[in-house]
């Protein structure tokens, strides 16, 4: 299979997360190049604006950097000026900026990683894969019905927080 070519609007049209579709992508093999243009979340279709959110951008090049990088493309700038921006100088800005802000978010991502225990806390939190019917699942070596049968004998697994609000403050201190 080829490579993706992702595209931050598209994600946000489905529903879910910009990151979300990175990582389903990298842990598929498929991260190839990223479509570098997103919408309004409240307008509902794709209006093609350069991303604008640190935020988004560092969690995007978390997962980019978790997975070894795009493989076998880069960034796309595809985006447009806005109806309120309709100068050449207006794109000219855009894409500088956008060119700034994801180069930012990438020296961002990499001190989280480098720096903190961003992923050990993730490494907790999913430790339950790397061995036994958690290992299984993940390298889909069990069907349904005896997950069904594991469910069954063991019961209810134990709650444990993903500390969400915790990695967030992480990540916001990088920020």
């Amino acid at each position: 299979m080829r490579p993706l070519d992702l595209e931050v609007n598209h994600a946000t049209l489905a529903g879910h997360t910009f990151q979300h579709e990175l990582q389903v992508a990298a842990d598929a093999g498929l991260l190839g190049s990223i479509d570098a243009n997103c919408g309004d979340y409240q307008k509902g279709w794709d209006t093609d604006q350069f991303p604008n959110d640190i935020y988004e951008l560092t969690e995007a090049m978390l997962v980019i950097l978790e997975a070894g990088g795009l493989q076998g493309g880069g960034i796309n700038f595809d985006a447009k000026i806005r109806r309120n921006s309709t100068d050449a100088q207006d794109l000219f800005h855009a894409h500088i900026g956008d060119m700034d802000l994801f180069a930012r978010a990438l020296i961002m991502a990499d001190k989280v990683l480098q720096k903190s225990n961003y992923n050990q806390i993730r490494q907790q939190h999913y430790a339950s894969f790397d061995a036994g019917a958690g290992q299984a699942v993940e390298q889909g070596q069990l069907t349904l019905e005896q997950l069904r049968d594991y469910a069954a004998a063991h019961g209810e697994p134990a709650t444990t927080s993903g500390r969400q609000e915790y990695l967030e403050n992480v990540l916001n201190r990088y920020i």
